[in-house]
């Protein structure tokens, strides 16, 4: 069983990384967020305190346990710098394989033989991503959803060494910060992110068709399948780069029926990567809330 006194370490503060340290200070765990940047870091740590400080006024939390869920989280700028008794380690760094490796290999040295070693890859191998190091039996995916907060799924992703005991081990942490898990064999795109790949890849197709607005697209999915966000709403808040990272990979893997639709690599170029740079197929004020009637139309791509 986990229980309070283990640490995590969450490597990665972009709107992954920050979700799952929040997720893991807000259920009792003390937490490392880790990032080179001092900036990402700081927006981070503003961005937890700011979902900790909403429940408390929605009346969902206790004053007094946001603020002990606040003391829980630390910053470090240097990976090295991680505790070394810490019991899980995520990593939701960019969706390179290389980048991935080498923290893996590194936190791998620096914690202890049973402290379980997890990726949030979307698309890539954690059989690749762990191939590197003597005890791949390791490393498994632990593939969050957004925003985490609200999202209760998480995709456990079994490399071609993941033991039995890292599974129960990754089980029991999900079940601890209130999450449901489904176990994946590995597959490029997962099970979720090759179906939401193609669903925002298609809906990008109609739009540059000129098929329907982009507003009138994710209305369709929201009200006519009871989604909760359309799939061009979500393609702005996953980041259209990262998007298009995963599409050229299920391209290369899966086939054609992924290739990526052209508007997606013209607005990746043009760096409208989507939420976090305030414009993608919709504009964004300051506070990242949607500017109305903003959305790309057939007619002005």
């Amino acid at each position: 069983m986990v229980d309070k006194q283990q640490q995590v370490v969450v490597v990665g503060s972009g709107l992954m990384g920050t979700g799952i340290a929040h997720a893991f200070v807000s259920s009792g765990f003390t937490t490392t967020l880790v990032d080179m940047s001092a900036a990402a870091l700081a927006k981070a740590k503003a961005q937890i305190e700011g979902i900790l400080d909403g429940g408390v006024k929605l009346g969902k939390l206790q004053e007094s346990d946001a603020q002990a869920a606040k003391s829980r989280l630390s910053i470090c700028e240097n990976l090295a710098d991680i505790p070394s008794q810490a019991s899980l380690l995520v990593e939701t760094v960019s969706e390179t394989l290389a980048v991935k490796q080498a923290v893996i290999t590194q936190a791998a040295e620096i914690l202890g033989s049973q402290a379980i070693l997890a990726t949030n890859t979307s698309a890539l191998s954690v059989t690749e991503i762990a191939s590197s190091l003597a005890e791949p039996q390791r490393v498994i995916g632990m593939h969050f959803f957004n925003p985490v907060h609200k999202m209760k799924l998480v995709e456990l992703v079994l490399g071609i060494a993941t033991d039995e005991a890292t599974v129960a081990a990754a089980r029991q942490w999900c079940d601890a910060i209130g999450k449901t898990s489904i176990l994946v064999n590995e597959a490029p795109g997962l099970t979720t992110s090759r179906m939401s790949a193609m669903l925002g890849n298609e809906a990008m197709w109609m739009l540059q068709e000129g098929t329907a607005s982009a507003e009138d697209i994710d209305t369709a999915l929201r009200m006519g399948f009871n989604h909760p966000m359309g799939p061009l709403e979500l393609g702005d808040l996953t980041g259209w780069d990262t998007r298009l990272s995963v599409l050229k990979y299920l391209h290369a893997t899966l086939g054609e029926k992924f290739r990526p639709c052209p508007l997606i690599i013209k607005m990746v170029a043009a760096g409208r990567l989507g939420r976090k740079v305030g414009h993608g197929v919709y504009a964004y004020d300051d506070q990242g809330q949607r500017i109305p009637g903003s959305g790309l139309k057939g007619s002005n791509l």
